[in-house]
């Protein structure tokens, strides 16, 4: 009784194991689209992005800090060379230049906060891919693999290529999409990283100049 259990057992995980060949393949079709989109992405922001300079940051720390008023301060944030979304951060802090000094820190460093997290959300699909494109390569290899011995048992030796094929294939697959995944994921939060602490060097010089008025 309890070997027909046990073998009862092993051919419902046999047929479970492969039942789940399909859907890793077609998890691991998607995955390609997905680091494709990505990758076309990250190129077209490679391209159309102009971060602002070193220099250029200096000097826009320098010109808010010498503004007189929160009018000019908004000028020139917005005849900067920052992102969009960077002079809406620093407008918003600007705007609020009538509360309390420590409502005004706290209220900036919420809205970094958020900005950041924004940002590290447009990395979350290839940050999954990175862990989850190896893993479906690994199953995609394993499960063609059993099928592809017992037919070696029998000398089928057309059913142990096709297996081995499909195993070979998923792997190299797999590991090429955690591969590019983790290229994408890193330069773009490289970019995110460097923009927001732009973001907080010219927050620190408003803070600062407001508490002088």
């Amino acid at each position: 009784m309890i070997i027909q259990g046990t073998e009862t057992l092993t051919s419902l995980i046999h047929i479970i194991s492969e039942s789940l060949l399909t859907p890793v393949v077609i998890l691991i079709v998607i995955s390609i689209v997905i680091v494709i989109l990505a990758f076309g992405g990250l190129v077209n922001e490679f391209i159309s992005r102009k971060a602002i300079s070193s220099v250029d940051l200096e000097d826009l720390v320098r010109r808010v800090s010498f503004s007189t008023n929160v009018n000019q301060m908004k000028a020139e944030i917005s005849n900067s060379d920052l992102f969009d979304y960077q002079k809406k951060i620093l407008t918003r802090i600007a705007d609020n230049h009538d509360i309390g000094p420590e409502a005004r820190k706290a209220l900036a460093s919420e809205l970094i906060s958020a900005e950041e997290t924004r940002l590290i959300k447009k990395t979350n699909k290839t940050d999954i891919l990175v862990r989850v494109g190896p893993i479906l390569g690994l199953l995609g290899t394993l499960i063609p693999l059993g099928p592809g011995l017992a037919a070696l048992g029998t000398g089928d030796i057309a059913v142990l290529a096709q297996s081995l094929t499909i195993a070979f294939d998923t792997t190299v697959t797999g590991l090429s999409v955690g591969a590019v995944a983790f290229l994408i994921s890193k330069y773009k939060k490289q970019w995110y990283e460097s923009e927001l602490i732009d973001v907080e060097t010219v927050a620190e010089a408003e803070l600062e100049t407001i508490n002088k008025w």
